[in-house]
């Protein structure tokens, strides 16, 4: 890995406070770039950027942001601009599931945050950052998707849909910014313990069930891969990184020690 190849750039993370977000903030800050975070919470988000800080003598801003708000995002990056700070490399993290409901008992409110959030917010921060990066014709864009967006399972429905929503604005992202330096990576994560299953179903005996008899991916794993995608040559674009553990074997297979082959997501079925 050539650390001179991002050292001293800029990096804008949403979702940072925890999981996959703070572990990418976290490799990023070891090899010597510069930090802008941000997430909806604010306390977890400054004492994320006082450990970085202290721990690897980089810069890091915090700023507090709701991605569902394009007032927010749009006000965030006036200020960076106002501040001089460009930034070089955007990572849309920021994204979630709220429970496994069948479409005919789905809640509403729950399809608005997760199509607000994973396709919408996506797009408010990836526009508002373009304009930066087209004026120095540098960046690289890499959105944390799914397997989600290969696949389709039971109760997976909406969340799904905007998996392969990022998909599809990945893809024609790196189609608009033909003939520019921008690079475009995406990154899909099989089954990783984080905070994720726990949001999901505000449930954390149920999540933890999730990831018991196999050794499920970490969020620095993914961060690594992150990581990896923003420091190849410039010549090189990884369009698309599948992460599996090695026990899975697709969206919906998995090898739990001991027990017969079973979808991921027979664990939801239990009440």
């Amino acid at each position: 890995m050539k650390k001179n190849l991002i050292q001293g750039q800029t990096v804008l993370i949403t979702g940072a406070s925890s999981g996959i977000g703070k572990a990418c903030a976290e490799q990023f800050a070891m090899h010597g770039v510069n930090l802008v975070i941000t997430a909806r919470r604010e306390d977890r988000l400054k004492a994320v950027a006082d450990e970085l800080v202290a721990q690897y003598g980089v810069n890091c801003l915090p700023i507090q942001l709701d991605v569902r708000s394009n007032a927010q995002v749009e006000a965030v990056f006036r200020k960076l601009e106002i501040d001089n700070i460009g930034v070089d490399i955007l990572v849309n993290n920021a994204g979630l599931a709220l429970s496994t409901d069948k479409i005919q008992e789905g809640k509403i409110d729950n399809w608005d945050t997760m199509i607000d959030t994973n396709i919408k917010g996506l797009l408010y921060v990836t526009k508002a950052a373009l304009p930066c990066m087209l004026k120095k014709n540098h960046g690289h864009i890499i959105n944390i998707g799914s397997v989600a967006g290969h696949g389709c399972y039971a109760g997976g429905n909406v969340y799904c849909a905007t998996k392969y929503a990022v998909r599809a604005l990945s893809k024609s992202l790196r189609m608009d910014l033909i003939g520019t330096a921008i690079r475009v990576s995406e990154v899909d994560p099989g089954a990783v313990e984080t905070e994720f299953s726990e949001v999901r179903w505000n449930d954390k005996e149920k999540a933890k069930k999730l990831y018991q008899g196999f050794d499920p991916l970490t969020a620095a794993d993914i961060a690594d891969a992150v990581l990896y995608c923003a420091t190849r040559p410039l010549h090189i674009n990884v369009a698309e990184l599948v992460v599996y553990p090695q026990a899975q074997g697709s969206l919906t297979d998995i090898y739990r020690q001991g027990e017969p082959i079973k979808t991921v997501f027979d664990i939801t079925k239990q009440k």
